[in-house]
């Protein structure tokens, strides 16, 4: 039996070849059956141009109909996809070059060109190749694929370091797609927009419908929640899968327009979901179950809750920032079945355990904060030519492993785990810690203020506030130094707080420190 990802979606090209497939940003649309034929069209035109199995291809074109032709070609090959987020730097481009070592690139003849002229790690790469296939004389069958074989690199986002290459082989992603496929529960008459790139792929081995959304996440700005509005009702989308930004911006304008949208069910994850952005996804969408799904690149899914069940479950004292700090975290649920999820100790240094015993004797007790860990069959194993990032973010017990996700969290008596943001961010505080992430949340709820964190150099811990336009700063940071004053040693204001590239709904640490050490910080007492 083959182990080739892509050969789930040739079973459901022959049992529904009429069913449409894909709907691209301009309503231009392909069935099944007509995907089927560009994908092995292109397969042979990339055979005849060099590329086989284990060979590296650069993929680099926009969430679109060109790039799952050429992203399933290449699986069929057996040659891996290595993928590039459409948001990625310049400085990030070389990196992921140089990580990757590939044989090939694909890319519109304008990035071609630019990257001929800007990038030395592209212009190392043998075969350059468009979107677009030409006619070869003759077809090819593809080597037998194996379980260990390398199908896709994707890159983490590098926001607490050197971006990883993680190594997804065809087994680890049958893996993940039967349970991503246990957690959506895909239906055939769904209607997905998945604004997340990896779950496309997703809905081309379940046989469901893609709608690709009308969203250039370099421009996370430039959205027009209008437009999705457009493609949903063109569509008839019923299922809606995006990060948390995209989410709330089309819940808000849902909202503000007074008009109705339902799907059967919403899928949100990449950034945390707080109460506040829960509440307002359940008003906007009454009648949709949105469920909200904690993982990584490494581990998806982890855990999940519904936003009703996360709202009715906010209770006193969550997010307070009140000196019962221990406690203080977000509910992202109940862990998905086929994922083992602990809690150990803190700590830089890697971890090693001689069994699952010993790892189950270091494990924290309920409530308290510690490192989350998690194992399960969905769960990667390795990174690309990368042995230090391993020995750091994997626990090896016999054939077993254990992934440390550098999120920091704790279970309740009940088994539901709670997120306290990375562990890099927590605050050493008398009796256990200053939880940032829970602070952040209550920031956020006060009145002017658009996003907040806190951040601690030696025994000084400073706020970082972006404020709303014509906000009074001065009773912002009064008011903060008097509700923090047993943690809080001063107040300074920022222009624009930076976020995660990715999703664009976390803070960015990485490019924050940046901007502080450049001077960028606003002091009111000066």
């Amino acid at each position: 039996m083959s182990s080739n990802i892509a050969d789930l979606f040739f079973a459901q090209a022959l049992k529904k070849p009429e069913h449409i497939a894909i709907i691209d940003r301009d309503g231009k649309q392909l069935t099944f059956g007509e995907l089927a034929n560009a994908v092995k069209e292109m397969a042979a035109y990339y055979h005849a141009k060099g590329i086989g199995k284990n060979d590296r291809v650069l993929v680099f074109v926009p969430m679109s109909l060109d790039l799952y032709i050429a992203v399933l070609a290449i699986f069929h090959l057996g040659a891996t996809s290595v993928f590039l987020d459409e948001w990625v730097s310049r400085e990030r481009l070389e990196l992921c070059c140089k990580l990757a070592k590939c044989k090939a690139f694909i890319a519109s003849w304008k990035i071609r060109a630019l990257a001929f002229i800007l990038s030395p790690a592209l212009r190392r790469v043998p075969v350059w190749l468009g979107p677009k296939s030409k006619p070869v004389s003759s077809t090819h069958t593809p080597d037998t694929v194996q379980a260990d074989d390398l199908a896709l690199i994707t890159f983490t986002t590098g926001s607490t370091g050197i971006p990883k290459a993680a190594k997804r082989t065809h087994g680890f992603l049958q893996a993940q797609f039967e349970a991503l496929v246990d957690k959506i529960q895909p239906q055939p008459s769904d209607i997905d927009m998945p604004v997340l790139p990896i779950v496309l792929l997703l809905n081309l081995g379940t046989g469901v419908t893609s709608v690709i959304a009308d969203y250039n996440s370099r421009k996370p700005l430039s959205l027009k929640p209008e437009r999705l509005v457009e493609q949903i009702r063109a569509a008839g989308v019923n299922r809606f899968t995006s990060s948390p930004y995209v989410l709330q911006r089309l819940a808000e304008y849902v909202l503000a327009q007074n008009i109705d949208v339902s799907f059967r069910r919403m899928f949100t994850g990449g950034a945390p979901v707080f109460p506040r952005e829960a509440s307002l996804f359940a008003k906007a969408f009454p009648n949709s179950e949105s469920i909200i799904v904690y993982g990584s690149t490494e581990a998806e899914p982890i855990s999940s809750i519904t936003a009703t069940d996360l709202v009715d479950k906010q209770r006193k004292g969550l997010f307070s920032g009140e000196e019962n700090i221990a406690n203080n975290g977000l509910n992202v649920g109940f862990p998905y079945r086929l994922t083992r999820v602990k809690i150990l100790p803190i700590t830089t240094e890697p971890l090693s355990f001689a069994s699952e015993e010993a790892l189950e004797q270091t494990c924290l007790p309920v409530g308290k904060i510690g490192e989350i860990v998690v194992s399960g069959p969905h769960v990667l194993r390795h990174y690309v030519d990368n042995p230090e990032a391993e020995k750091l973010a994997k626990i090896f017990i016999g054939e077993n492993v254990w992934h440390r996700t550098g999120d920091s969290g704790f279970f309740n008596t009940a088994g539901e785990l709670f997120l306290c943001g990375r562990c890099s961010t927590l605050i050493p505080f008398p009796d256990g810690y200053l939880v940032t992430f829970a602070v952040e949340y209550a920031l956020s709820q006060q009145e002017g203020i658009v996003s907040g964190t806190v951040l601690h150099e030696r025994t000084n811990v400073f706020a970082v506030i972006e404020a709303t336009p014509h906000a009074d700063k001065k009773a912002i940071q009064e008011n903060i130094l008097l509700h923090y004053a047993y943690a809080i040693n001063a107040v300074y204001f920022i222009a624009k707080m930076p976020r995660d590239p990715r999703h664009f709904s976390k803070i960015d640490y990485g490019k924050l420190n940046v901007l502080i050490q450049q001077g960028q910080l606003e002091d009111l007492d000066l």
